[in-house]
């Protein structure tokens, strides 16, 4: 099915091929046409599948077909859960409505206020923002949402995670009654469909996510490893073999930037953020990373939705999340369009209550590993049932083929920072013994 048969017009259409677009998603497809009709939508569909384009291009459509004389007021609203999410899409939108003289703006925190409220005094069309910034705007009485006639709630389940359905609530007490809504989460779980009986009318229900929402080209691996002993496990994985563009995720900030130096002093190029940078520092951090100019990117869960990264062949959870579903979004960010990824979990024996959440999760067991030449001394790493660590991928050999190991690398004559020796006992000759959980 082309686009031509979803009901969009041709000013809509042509900017399409050239942005790459051949064919419709399977939520465009579905999407799409009922948001031309008028109707409301309550979607489940994962990132990467093309949604930004399924809530965007009816958007887009309805605005740019009624002249408005470039007024003030903006007529279309996003809300997203990160400013990270927030700038993507507002690029997404901006690309779009080439064929338009829509006028896209971000409003997210970690920037400057001021050049906001002067953006929004030229006058803009669609707004793209994150639920405490648009606060921030309406208690400076520096936006109008009387005017808006489409609301998009993107990754609403995430925004209920971070706590936003408050903001949420006065947002959408403030819109007119008439506009029109359209939710999209990664699932629909009771809360959500609360939400969606709450914001919108009668809404055209589409799901196109798959009972197993990971993809299976991700191979999922976990590490036994006692809380002492995690960075330098970590930087044994990243420091053998050929260099991988990696993300690790790590549950607070501290021990975000704790990491990073880590990595920096083993020798790996590490940029590192959470929602104490700046909004400036995150998008160099996030420009670097996917430039290549550096090699591991080290995040908290601000980063597990809206990161839009080609080809990233490993994520590292450092730390388990505390809510299963998360484990999704972040290794989501890999194995994307069919291609191999590689998602690695370092879990201490406090972690093992949440890695049984996640495995209910997952269609095929984790596969328990252990280091050929890295044995941890935790009383979890025993046990008979496990298989060897995987060895680092050669690309010169084939996707699924590997280099050995080499030994953890230490500070006199190796890269500084590393661990100089090994914690816990190995007996020569003997193969480490893997990890199990009971």
């Amino acid at each position: 099915m082309p686009f031509t048969a979803l009901g969009l017009s041709p000013r809509t259409i042509s900017p399409l091929a050239r942005l790459g677009y051949e064919t419709p998603t399977p939520v465009q497809a579905l999407t799409i046409p009922a948001a031309l009709q008028g109707r409301d939508v309550l979607a489940r569909a994962q990132t990467g599948t093309g949604k930004t384009a399924a809530f965007g291009l009816p958007m887009i459509d309805r605005l740019a077909a009624v002249a408005h004389g470039q007024g003030i007021a903006p007529r279309g609203l996003v809300l997203v859960p990160t400013r990270e999410l927030a700038l993507q899409v507002k690029e997404s939108l901006f690309e779009l409505a080439q064929g338009t003289r829509l006028r896209v703006m971000t409003m997210v925190g970690g920037e400057p206020i001021m050049p906001q409220v002067r953006t929004l005094r030229r006058g803009v069309d669609i707004v793209v923002a994150t639920p405490g910034r648009l606060i921030d705007h309406l208690d400076r009485k520096t936006i109008d949402l009387r005017t808006i006639e489409i609301v998009t709630l993107d990754e609403a389940d995430r925004m209920l995670d971070m706590g936003f359905l408050p903001p949420l609530k006065r947002v959408m007490s403030l819109v007119p009654a008439n506009r029109q809504t359209l939710l999209l989460s990664a699932t629909l779980s009771k809360e959500i469909v609360a939400v969606a009986r709450a914001f919108t009318k009668d809404p055209v229900r589409i799901d196109v996510a798959p009972e197993h929402v990971v993809a299976s080209t991700v191979v999922h691996r976990v590490f036994a490893v006692p809380q002492e002993q995690k960075r330098d496990v970590l930087a044994h994985i990243l420091t053998t073999g050929p260099t991988r563009q990696t993300l690790v995720f790590c549950r607070t900030k501290h021990g975000s930037d704790r990491v990073g130096r880590f990595l920096e002093g083993a020798g790996l190029r590490t940029a590192v953020i959470h929602g104490d940078k700046t909004q400036g520092a995150r998008k160099r951090a996030l420009s670097d990373f996917k430039a290549g100019q550096v090699s591991v990117l080290v995040a908290t869960d601000v980063a597990a939705r809206g990161l839009d990264i080609e080809k990233l062949p490993l994520v590292v959870n450092f730390d388990l999340p505390l809510v299963a579903q998360d484990y999704i979004h972040r290794v989501g960010r890999t194995g994307r369009a069919g291609q191999e990824g590689e998602a690695i979990s370092l879990a201490t024996t406090a972690e093992r209550a949440l890695l049984h959440d996640i495995q209910k999760l997952l269609p095929s067991p984790i596969e328990r590993a252990v280091l050929p030449d890295f044995t941890p001394s935790s009383p979890v790493a025993r046990g008979p049932h496990a298989h060897a660590a995987p060895r680092p991928h050669d690309a010169s050999r084939g996707p699924k083929a590997h280099a050995p190991h080499r030994g953890a690398p230490s500070r006199p004559g190796g890269r500084p920072g590393a661990s100089q020796h090994r914690k816990g006992p190995r007996r020569p000759g003997s193969a480490p013994r893997a990890a199990t959980w009971r």
